[in-house]
């Protein structure tokens, strides 16, 4: 047996293998380059590459002339890679480049090579010391990075926008991030690409520079060195002053890259489509919000207007039911009057079936009756038996119209005194309620509230006696028991007037014993013992504290208005005898102070009536 293979009988037959999902990931070189195209705009490995090719293709300047006029004192103003011959490489140039310009530049121009030529070298003021001094800032990393930081070939200036219409966006900012991006401390810096370039480069591009960390610093621009301190203290001196000055640079640098940034976003021809795409997709879609809303609104009308045609639709149905409802029972009283004068004619022509005159007096009245209780049709198959039978069956229909009037008074007989035994039922299940002169008074003024007329008058009165009595829920007036009450006051020798006057005499009792309790309470000095109006020393006087401004305690205010109740508005000189009624209160203070209580009563109506 092979593998995936049975042998049987000579025949091969083949075994499919189960498909397995894997999961695959992508390498290689191949995958590594397109995804540098992809993310960052350019092939990296391949510039290094090219980068490489080129390197050892690179040939030093020998400016012999440019070096003898160098002084070795001036070291930090030269330009170091003009000095090593890597003018036009500069930060471009790799290490293994530096060592060899060094070489080249040591084998041809070191003191001892140049005495072997019988050149005349003075030690102390030699050139190759600035050959050294370049090799020495260049060849270390941290000092050729503070040297590269300002590199006095570097234009940091910003454009105008008059310099970018007459180059082009893309021609002069390609040039300038293309020579910022030195600085950068991350790698593989996007491009700026062109005018087809996607938004989402495009927006990387410039989410980057915005977030842009830059490794320049301004050491080199020291104006003094730390080592050449005489102390510590001296030493730390220079170091905080130099980097004070740097942070400044620093920070001026940081400001230029961001209105650099700002000026390439704002003068991008892809930015300004970009946004005039969005604006056309935010016009868009709000058209068509707004397309929606009136769509909805016209779809909201049409099915208003269907609703309203629906129900004016079944307004008119109903109409016309309620039409033909109308114009049928118009026909059924016609044939009714029609059959009904059809019948009168026939018992009158026949002279009612009587035999005598006061049978027919008789007649006439049982025929009106016939009329009233018959239906049409009923009234035609009475005529049919009329024209058949003549007098008999006269007779025979006024007995059974006879017969069901009677019936129909004895039910509503039965039912009247089935109603009136269940209230007197109820009535005697319950105690009889004891009137007293208050409750007599209220019922009189209730019927005099609620006259003949009223609709439902005694339930009416009744709920009002109850309102305004005060019954436990189980003991409550009835219309049934308030009619009776009042017949019985109709009935005898009480009429509204007389009990009016009792009611009124026993107010006026109530009303003398008041007073007689308010006299007793006065001192000689006609003030009330209970007045809180004295003077200090107690010893206030009638002279002292004038009537109209001493306040109405409460017993003279329920005095005025018992009086202004036991005497009406018809009464004779009624003011002087309501004052004569209230001690130690003349006639003007009475009208005055009934003038204020009406006058608060109308505010607090008004107050009411606002709060509605």
């Amino acid at each position: 047996m092979t593998d995936g293979d049975i042998n049987n009988n000579c025949r091969t037959v083949a075994i499919p293998w189960p498909y397995v999902k894997r999961k695959v990931e992508c390498v290689g070189a191949a995958f590594l380059r397109y995804y540098n195209i992809k993310c960052h705009g350019d092939d990296v490995q391949w510039q290094s590459c090219k980068s490489n090719e080129k390197a050892e293709e690179v040939i030093f300047d020998d400016d012999v002339e440019y070096l003898r006029s160098l002084d070795p004192k001036d070291w930090k103003m030269q330009d170091h890679y003009a000095v090593l011959g890597m003018k036009n490489l500069r930060h471009k140039a790799t290490d293994d480049d530096i060592k060899r310009a060094y070489r080249q530049k040591v084998l041809k121009h070191h003191p001892d090579k140049r005495k072997t030529l019988g050149e005349d070298v003075r030690s102390d003021d030699d050139y190759f010391t600035c050959i050294t001094k370049a090799y020495e800032i260049l060849g270390t990393p941290v000092k050729r990075r503070s040297y590269d930081s300002i590199d006095p070939t570097i234009d940091d200036n910003v454009p105008t926008v008059a310099e970018i219409k007459k180059e082009g966006f893309f021609k002069i900012f390609g040039k300038i991030f293309d020579i910022n991006s030195r600085w950068s401390e991350k790698k593989n810096v996007p491009l700026l690409g062109d005018e087809n370039s996607p938004r989402e480069q495009v927006e990387r591009f410039y989410a980057f520079w915005y977030e842009f960390d830059s490794w320049r610093e301004f050491s080199y621009l020291d104006e003094e060195e730390k080592e050449k301190g005489a102390d510590r203290e001296e030493r730390r001196w220079i170091e905080k002053q130099n980097k004070a000055a740097r942070a400044k640079l620093k920070k001026e640098e940081m400001a230029r890259i961001r209105s650099l940034v700002d000026l390439a976003y704002a003068n991008d021809p892809r930015i300004q489509r970009f946004k005039q795409e969005d604006k056309d997709k935010k016009l868009a879609a709000k058209r068509a919000r707004q397309d929606a809303v009136q769509a909805k609104k016209a779809e909201e009308e049409r099915l208003m207007k269907e609703a309203q045609a629906a129900k004016q639709k079944a307004e008119e149905a109903e109409r016309a039911r309620m039409e033909a409802a109308r114009a049928e029972r118009e026909q059924q009283k016609k044939n009714l009057r029609k059959e009904r004068k059809a019948f009168r004619d026939l018992c009158k022509a026949k002279n009612y079936f009587s035999q005598n005159e006061d049978e027919s007096v008789a007649h006439m009245a049982a025929v009106e009756k016939i009329c009233e209780l018959m239906k049409a049709t009923e009234l035609q198959d009475v005529m049919k038996e009329l024209e058949s039978n003549g007098r008999e069956a006269f007779l025979k229909t006024i007995k059974e119209t006879e017969e069901k009037l009677e019936a129909e008074r004895k039910a509503l007989f039965e039912t009247k005194k089935a109603e009136e035994q269940k209230a007197k039922k109820e009535l005697s299940l319950r105690a009889p309620i004891e009137w007293t002169a208050d409750m007599t008074q209220l019922l009189i003024k209730a019927v005099n509230l609620f006259p003949a007329g009223t609709n439902q008058r005694w339930e009416v009165v009744a709920n009002f006696l109850n309102q305004h009595s005060t019954f436990k829920d189980d003991k409550r007036f009835n219309a049934k028991e308030v009619l009776a009450k009042a017949k019985d006051l109709q009935s005898s020798d009480f009429s509204k007037s007389s009990l009016k006057k009792a009611a009124n005499e026993e107010a006026f009792d109530q009303f003398e014993k008041e007073k007689k309790k308010i006299a007793s309470n006065i001192d000689d000095s006609g003030i009330s013992k209970s007045d809180p109006v004295k003077l200090v020393n107690g010893n206030a006087s009638k002279e002292e504290i004038k009537p109209e401004e001493r306040p109405w305690t409460k017993t003279e205010q329920e005095l005025l208005e018992q009086a202004i109740k036991t005497f009406p508005v018809s009464t004779p000189e009624r003011w002087e005898k309501i004052a004569d009624c209230i001690p130690h209160r003349t006639k003007k203070d009475c009208m005055k102070r009934y003038k204020e209580l009406v006058e608060l009563v109308k505010a607090k109506k008004q107050a009411a009536n606002l709060a509605k």
